[in-house]
């Protein structure tokens, strides 16, 4: 994999995180806050996937050098 694909996936990875935080903590863009919500599991799934991913970006980086 070359260097700059590296790169995009932990941009894209940073990205699923911020957005997947900010909806399981104050709802925004998804409106997923609060205790009552059922698609909370959603948003943790999104997390563990965006924390999979930049670890697969980062390795990847690591054997492109």
């Amino acid at each position: 994999m070359e260097k700059w694909m590296c790169f995009a996936t932990l941009g894209v990875a940073a990205v699923m995180l911020i957005v997947f935080l900010l909806d399981l903590i104050i709802g925004v863009p998804f409106g997923g806050s609060g205790g009552d919500n059922p698609f909370q599991i959603f948003d943790i799934f999104g997390i563990v996937a965006s924390l999979l991913v930049g670890y697969l970006g980062f390795n990847a980086l690591r054997d492109a050098k």
